[in-house]
């Protein structure tokens, strides 16, 4: 599966996907394990009913769905204008960046969670706006659907054709 890691001696070596960085990857892999251990599942590069791709959803016990948008550097923030639209998709919407990003640059209203490949912090709690009932079905579903495909093609990928 695309979001496993392994050891090769004494370093990690993070999966390559093609579409993050490795900074990225790094960030992304910290936010889940911080998420796992709030007790929520995720799922990496969701793609939404409006044609964008998530970086990192998560979803809790209660169903709260939280979408956190990976920063790998100034450049990257600058030049995507595209989280704005992530917020008709969840309840909380998160920003996750390394330690030395430029913080002051990323929008109050949102929250902040700094990460590296070994784990996240929360250093702002993002507003809650809870999603009408239509659209957290429809995201949920999509979740469980791109969760479960990958699952499937991680142990047959020949009989995944199709679903992916």
């Amino acid at each position: 599966m695309g979001d496993m890691a392994s050891r090769a001696g004494s370093v990690l070596v993070l999966p390559e996907d093609g579409r993050q960085s490795p900074v990225a990857l790094a960030v992304q892999r910290g936010v889940r394990r911080l998420f796992a251990g709030l007790g929520q599942v995720t799922v990496t590069e969701l793609t939404l009913a409006s044609g964008r791709r998530a970086d990192v959803v998560a979803l809790a016990p209660d169903g709260r769905i939280t979408v956190v948008e990976v920063k790998s550097c100034l450049a990257d923030f600058r030049t995507d204008g595209k989280w704005q639209d992530y917020r008709a998709y969840c309840d909380r919407l998160f920003f996750a960046v390394t330690d030395d990003f430029p913080q002051e640059v990323l929008p109050e209203a949102t929250g902040l969670i700094v990460a590296d490949q070994y784990g996240a912090a929360v250093l702002r709690e993002a507003p809650l706006h809870p999603l009408p009932g239509a659209r957290r079905k429809e995201v949920t579903l999509r979740f469980a659907r791109a969760a479960a495909s990958r699952l499937h093609a991680a142990f047959d990928p020949e009989g995944a054709r199709g679903i992916i």
